[in-house]
């Protein structure tokens, strides 16, 4: 087992992982989600429903999900760093060939090849993060990475939307790849190399995992029940989060408020909140512990989408951006807290089960209630996501006590 501490503030390696790892939340989900701000042009050139144009995002996203178990084996094979490099090289790539497609069913396939390079950062950064980073700290540095992917969310969406309005939507998505393919360089260029890694994921006699490792990690993070809390916040939470951007505008677009669209894809801008949110919950985590400040931004999440129910759109806006900055900070704290609770061996596969529930919320829960809409209008939407956070928080606070590390006390003044 690696004897290597972690980095700590103060060192230069550890500034460089900080800065690294953002720039890997940018390239990775900017270009996941940048067609979901052109989709209804992408359905007047390819002549499709909304429903089949609505597929450029959700194939990406299946593609995450399927490869990021292969990708966490990849990475005990290889190494934390050289994994992420090949995932978010080749996911560029592909993601600037993806705007000459010249039929829909290349561009499917092309988004969904991108989807699975993706996968390699969420299934491996934040396991890389707590092998090189000392144990007090990593949950400030997963803030940090959550950082990233919520400008990386808000980036993929604001610009090739605007530019698209300037020319056309493959112009919009190709600008978003670009700058993907910029914070990737950025990323490649200061993620220092691996030091607290050990070949094999800590397997007696190191070597190459294979299969029986990967299931060994797999059997091993299933069995404990503080790791089933966490992938329960990641289902519920998210799920919650996308039904909300989901379907929001909807209501927006219809009485009483009546805004243009254009007005209402702005709602994205409220991405912001989690980026101002994300390394602050992580700080704080550090000195009060994880699981008070989960349960804290669980119970934000519900109070913001309390708010999106007032009938003015100031108050609509702003429980919005509550709501935002709640989920970023919850999900910080929930999927940082996963590779460290897990054995050395188990990190990456603890962290690829977190963005399976992830991302099975994301797809399963935010298409779900959109009959809940449909059916309750949107107090609906509103009481099941508020009873998705109670039971989210309460399991948490079931499961996870005791099982935090000792919090770093606040330095006199």
């Amino acid at each position: 087992m690696s004897a290597f501490p972690g980095h700590a503030p103060g060192d230069r390696d550890y500034r460089r992982l900080v800065i690294g790892l953002f720039f890997a939340g940018v390239a990775t989900f900017a270009q996941l989600y940048s067609p979901q701000a052109v989709l209804p042009l992408i359905a007047v050139e390819f002549a499709v429903s909304p429903s089949v144009a609505a597929l450029a995002v959700s194939v990406s996203t299946l593609g995450l999900a399927l490869a990021v178990l292969p990708w966490s084996m990849a990475a005990d094979r290889w190494g934390r760093v050289p994994a992420m490099a090949v995932g978010i090289t080749v996911a560029t790539a592909i993601g600037i060939l993806a705007t000459f497609a010249p039929t829909i069913e290349l561009f499917l396939l092309a988004r969904f090849l991108e989807g699975v390079g993706l996968g390699a950062m969420p299934a491996i950064a934040l396991t890389y993060l707590t092998e090189e980073v000392s144990v007090a700290h990593t949950v400030r540095v997963a803030g940090s990475y959550i950082a990233g992917t919520s400008v990386g969310g808000l980036v993929g969406r604001i610009v090739a939307g605007p530019v698209a309005d300037l020319d056309m939507w493959r112009t919009g998505v190709l600008a978003v790849a670009v700058l993907c393919a910029i914070s990737a360089v950025a990323f490649l260029r200061l993620t220092p190399r691996s030091r607290g890694f050990v070949p094999g994921g800590g397997a007696p006699g190191g070597g190459a995992p294979g299969f029986r490792a990967l299931r060994r990690g797999l059997a091993v993070n299933l069995r404990s029940g503080p790791q089933w809390a966490l992938y329960a916040q990641a289902f519920l939470l998210m799920g919650g989060f996308v039904a909300i951007y989901n379907y929001l505008g909807f209501r927006l677009i219809a009485e009483p408020f009546a805004l243009p669209p254009g007005q209402v894809s702005l709602l994205f801008v409220a991405y912001l909140a989690g980026t101002v949110a994300s390394p602050r919950a992580g700080a704080l985590a550090a000195r009060i512990g994880r699981l008070r400040v989960l349960v804290a931004s669980t119970a934000v999440m519900a109070l913001g989408v309390v708010a999106t129910a007032g009938g003015s759109v100031v108050v609509v806006l702003l429980g919005l951006v509550v709501f935002t900055a709640g989920f970023f900070a919850a999900h910080a704290i929930a999927s940082g807290w996963a590779p460290v609770l897990a054995n050395s061996h188990a990190r990456a596969q603890a962290s690829s089960l977190y963005y399976l529930a992830y991302y099975g919320g994301s797809s399963l829960l935010g298409w779900a209630l959109g009959y809940v809409l449909s059916a309750f209008a949107w107090p609906g939407v509103v009481a099941v996501v508020v009873g998705m956070c109670a039971v989210a928080a309460v399991w948490a606070l079931i499961a996870l006590r005791g099982s935090e590390p000792p919090v770093t006390p606040r330095s006199p003044r």
